[in-house]
């Protein structure tokens, strides 16, 4: 059984390089053969030559420069392996991640799909106003830093949807596409372990991304409407409001004044543009 290890990058050799050491032979405890393909989304083919002098053993390719999900599945397009582990560039993969995912493979052989454990290099810089950093720790999430699926179910299933607009909502729905083809929950292994560095975000950044997000977001929503309950344009509306509502006080409460405010924007201004894009986006469906 080949593994074939999938990472996505786009202008980020330092973190890329680090990801490398740590996907190794030298570095991964594994005694079979895998291999890493790199598929390369920068204008400038950036990692072309770190992986040709520094990384012999994993294959470089150049991305199709469409965005995430087209990346992700350009490398899973020139892999051999017959079942696919996608990491992020920027993510510290356990000495044990590839074993671990070889294991699971052979003892729970029902399963098509396995998610890992996504944690934090630093618990206590989350604490921190405008610090971020995605968290996996009980499953269910399927986040695409560090999952593995069966190569057959992948093609079976198209890949990721390169509809999407940006990295989210991406990964969320190749979960429901595999659940809904195979029937089963995603099996998650918190041995299965990456770390992700916690960065630190501004307000403008996250309101510049408003518009971008909400027309993701409601791309969604729309094709997943039954599935998220959104019976009606009045349904969605409504829970939007209280999802942001809810989240917006919890974090008045926590004291992280920025945050707080990045969400009351959300509120005001983010949750009535969901709103017109789920219109807009519906409507354009419909016609």
């Amino acid at each position: 059984m080949l593994i074939s290890v999938i990472v996505p990058t786009c202008n980020r050799n330092d973190l890329l390089s680090k990801c490398l050491d740590m996907l190794s032979p030298s570095a991964q405890t594994i005694e079979d053969a895998y291999e890493v393909i790199v598929t390369d989304d920068s204008e400038a083919n950036l990692a072309k030559s770190l992986i040709q002098e520094n990384y012999k053993w994993a294959k470089w390719i150049q991305g199709p420069k469409r965005g995430p999900a087209a990346n992700r599945n350009a490398g899973a397009g020139q892999a051999s392996g017959e079942w696919l582990v996608f990491i992020d560039d920027d993510v510290l993969p356990d000495k044990k991640l590839l074993d671990t995912y070889k294991n699971a493979i052979a003892q729970y052989r029902e399963s098509l799909a396995f998610e890992g454990a996504i944690l934090p290099d630093d618990w206590t810089l989350l604490e921190k106003d405008m610090s971020e950093c995605p968290i996996n720790t009980e499953g269910s999430c399927f986040w695409s830093a560090n999952v593995c699926i069966n190569a057959s179910l992948f093609k079976q299933i198209n890949g990721f949807d390169e509809g999407y607009l940006i990295a989210a909502q991406e990964d969320q729905q190749m979960k429901i596409d595999i659940e809904t083809a195979t029937s089963k929950k995603i099996r998650f292994l918190k041995e299965c372990v990456v770390i992700h560095p916690v960065r630190f975000t501004t307000i403008f950044k996250q309101i510049r991304k408003i518009n971008i997000a909400s027309k993701n977001f409601c791309l969604y929503a729309l094709k997943n409407k039954k599935l998220l309950g959104y019976s009606s344009f009045i349904g969605f509306a409504s829970s939007q409001f209280k999802l942001h509502l809810i989240n917006t006080l919890r974090l008045i409460k926590t004291g992280k004044m920025k945050n707080s405010l990045v969400a009351l924007i959300w509120l005001i201004y983010g949750v009535p543009t969901n709103a017109t894009n789920y219109l807009l986006m519906r409507n354009k469906i419909k016609g």
